[in-house]
């Protein structure tokens, strides 16, 4: 992913990484970019990023980033443009974003799968008994942002899967940080994947082994006019 960034923008001189967090993705476009510049509206996340002699971490709020007109050669942003107010944020992409730049928004659906049928399939139950606890904006993330307006030239993007190695404690692990199953936990007072585990454990199988987990990644790319 961060190479096509690097080979699709205009120039290599300057990104900006906005709704930063803990600076995953600023980390590692500074190793393809001269300066990054990663912004994020909460203090508490920005306290926790990753440092690199690259990075210039500030507090800003997405659509008033105050970085210069027309200075950045690429604008990115991870598992977050779904939250902001686009009314105001896309004038200040434009703003920012050069002439010819490249503007890059991705998120992951949530919705993993491990590569065997009964597996999957309780995936798919565990989503099902947490309908009613995701926020709204799931949608637009399981969508592929497609359904946001993007109001630059837009490019193909290519189908990329992110993939990890996951143990059953490692599944339920990630699970756990799902907003639905806090809301869930809130609501009715019992932890929605303790029960599931139980169920899947025997799918599983004993000793614990490793299943590689794939993520579909929703990108959208597009040029400054």
């Amino acid at each position: 992913l961060f190479d096509l960034l690097a080979e699709l923008a205009p120039a290599r001189a300057l990104a900006w990484d906005c709704a930063t967090g803990s600076g995953q993705a600023a980390v590692a476009l500074a190793e393809r970019f001269a300066r990054v510049v990663a912004t994020d509206a909460s203090r508490q996340q920005l306290a926790h990023a990753t440092a690199h002699p690259r990075v210039a971490y500030r507090l800003a709020r997405a659509e008033a980033s105050g970085l210069e007109s027309d200075s950045a050669d690429l604008l990115t942003v991870a598992q977050a443009v779904h939250w902001f107010d686009l009314d105001a944020f896309w004038p200040e992409a434009r703003r920012v974003v050069r002439p010819g730049g490249l503007v890059a928004v991705w998120g992951y659906d949530r919705r993993l799968t491990l590569g065997e049928a009964a597996l999957d399939a309780a995936m798919q139950e565990l989503y099902r008994r947490l309908d009613a606890y995701w926020p709204p904006e799931r949608w637009i993330l399981e969508g592929g942002y497609r359904s946001l307006p993007f109001p630059f030239a837009e490019l193909p993007a290519p189908r990329l899967d992110m993939q990890a190695e996951l143990d059953l404690a490692a599944l339920t692990g990630y699970c756990r940080t799902w907003s639905a199953v806090r809301r869930y936990l809130q609501a009715r007072g019992e932890d929605p994947v303790a029960a599931w585990e139980e169920e899947v454990r025997p799918l599983w199988g004993d000793p614990p082994r490793r299943r590689t987990a794939r993520w579909v990644l929703g990108l959208r790319l597009g040029r400054v006019r």
